[in-house]
């Protein structure tokens, strides 16, 4: 049943594309998959958060008991769509090794927890944490290729991104790895699994660092520059008064 569900929600993402594909013909590949990465964004966000917080049970008391049938159907929606994504980078190669790690990992993790039958709830946690910012980055992705990156709204959303990514996948996210670790009902293939999330997390947010950091480092270098102009044309502006 559970292949059944992985296999059904392989086609759905799959369709999907191609509808993405006929609907917005004049748009190229990356585009249409980059509007399946946001459907699967919003959809697996909501669903997780219901499966964490609403249904149960918490995974930070609760981690490595049994899957219930949501997280089931929860997992089974994210894996099939892994599989899907993980099959179009690899055709057009647009990701990295980095990125394919996470794709690979992700998949290895849910497989594992689906198979075993156990580590359902913690698992839609890591995924509710991974998958909570990607929205924001394939709104900044689009925002770009429309032209309106350099905007308002486009700080607006890298500032949203790189507070969730810090308060949620790093903050919240080392609790959730640290009662993983601590948990007597977590087979140790799972704590393992969750080293290698923990690890990459790691590695995103050092990039994410980085980026926040020069993009500031230009914002006040161009604000500077701006504000010298201002005062320059003031001077010149006062002086013109004086000789007039």
């Amino acid at each position: 049943m559970t292949v059944l569900e992985v296999i059904c929600s392989l086609i759905g993402w799959f369709c999907l594309y191609l509808l993405f594909c006929w609907a917005f013909s004049k748009r190229g590949p990356e585009w249409n998959c980059r509007l399946v990465t946001f459907t699967h964004g919003v959809l697996i966000v909501l669903l997780t958060a219901y499966v964490v917080f609403v249904d149960g049970p918490w995974p930070f008391t609760h981690a490595g008991t049994e899957n219930t049938e949501l997280q089931t159907l929860a997992l089974a929606v994210c894996l099939g769509y892994f599989f899907f994504d993980l099959g179009w980078c690899v055709c057009y190669r647009t990701e990295g090794p980095v990125m394919m790690a996470h794709h690979a990992a992700s998949i290895l993790g849910i497989l594992l927890a689906l198979s075993m039958g156990v580590s359902g709830c913690e698992t839609c946690g890591v995924i509710f944490g991974s998958e909570i910012t990607n929205p924001l980055l394939q709104t900044r992705w689009f925002l770009r290729q429309l032209g309106l990156y350099d905007s308002l709204l486009g700080d607006a959303v890298d500032l949203l991104f790189i507070l969730l990514f810090a308060f949620v996948r790093v903050g919240v996210g080392t609790v959730m790895f640290y009662c993983e670790l601590t948990s007597t009902r977590t087979l140790l293939i799972m704590k393992l699994g969750g080293v290698v999330m923990y690890g990459l997390a790691w590695v995103f947010m050092v990039d994410i660092a980085r980026f926040g950091y020069k993009k500031s480092r230009a914002k006040y270098r161009k604000w500077k520059e701006n504000h010298k102009c201002r005062e320059e044309s003031a001077k010149k502006l006062v002086g013109f008064s004086e000789d007039s």
